[in-house]
């Protein structure tokens, strides 16, 4: 049985986060820091907190600020960027993380991907390897997903954001409520086919910023997955020109572990998939 202690994190501009401690079993070969996905709680990640700690990896997961256990009371009135996941409160777990000698590694999951490049931090980090971190742009999706995609963004998100004051995923079922700073922020990113990267009020801040990761990389990325398929991965990890970028495909029907799309790395049965992601931490 998994250790497992909840702690409290002040981000790096002082906001309060919920974060759960999973003890690393026998002798620890590092840490890892779950950087989740946008709109899922930590409590999703607990089957692979579990499994890298009974593998020597002590394992961090958080809820970013608005969003599971890090939430004020209501998400009505509630101010953030998007960024700020990144910059203030993964960059204060990887700061907890790093206080000893033991190797630190992030496991990204889509958003997670996206947030190395935001963390003032970035170099404490040793390896990152991210699943569905992809451009966020319509265009990469299949034709049917498109569309509903663009419905999200252009007639539901509107309503929604009108009506309760931020993003209320939950109503829908694609996720945790969001705030409003989150959901424009987003919205504006998904125009452009290099997501962040092609938006001029951020470009040369963007560019400079992700220049300077020299992290070593894995993106991997699932055959199904409708919301970040490889092309849209490709897109995206481009703007990591600096480091080196391994990118995989996984394909569902190889790999053993079912039909995956853009959440299914982190279930049960992906199992084969974490040791992967073990092994290439172990070869560091």
């Amino acid at each position: 049985m998994t250790a497992v202690q909840p702690v409290r994190i002040d981000a790096v501009d002082g906001y309060p986060l919920t974060a759960h401690r999973f003890a690393a079993s026998g002798e620890r070969r590092g840490s890892i820091l779950m950087a989740g996905a946008t709109g899922i709680p930590q409590r999703f990640y607990r089957p692979f907190a579990e499994y890298a700690a009974a593998r020597g990896y002590e394992t961090l997961t958080l809820d970013y600020r608005g969003v599971g256990q890090s939430a004020p009371p209501s998400l009505r009135g509630f101010q953030m960027e998007y960024r700020d996941w990144a910059r203030f409160d993964l960059a204060a777990a990887v700061d907890v993380l790093a206080r000893d000698d033991h190797p630190l590694f992030v496991v990204g999951h889509s958003f997670g991907g996206h947030a190395v490049g935001f963390l003032p931090n970035h170099a404490r980090i040793a390896r990152v390897y991210t699943f569905a971190t992809g451009a966020g742009w319509h265009g990469w999706m299949p034709p049917l997903e498109r569309i509903r995609v663009l419905l999200l963004w252009r007639v539901f998100g509107p309503m929604l954001t009108r009506w309760k004051g931020y993003l209320a995923w939950s109503l829908v079922g694609l996720g945790a409520d969001l705030p409003l700073g989150v959901y424009r922020d987003w919205k504006r990113w998904c125009r452009y086919p290099r997501y962040f990267f092609d938006d001029p009020t951020l470009r040369d801040e963007v560019t400079a910023l992700f220049d300077q990761v020299r992290t070593p990389i894995t993106a991997a990325n699932a055959l199904d997955d409708l919301w970040a398929p490889p092309a849209s991965r490709d897109a995206f990890m481009a703007g990591y020109r600096n480091a080196e970028v391994r990118c995989l495909d996984i394909d569902p029907r190889t790999a053993g572990v079912g039909p995956i799309g853009h959440t299914g790395y982190f279930l049960r049965r992906a199992e084969p998939l974490w040791g992967e992601v073990l092994d290439w931490f172990n070869g560091r």
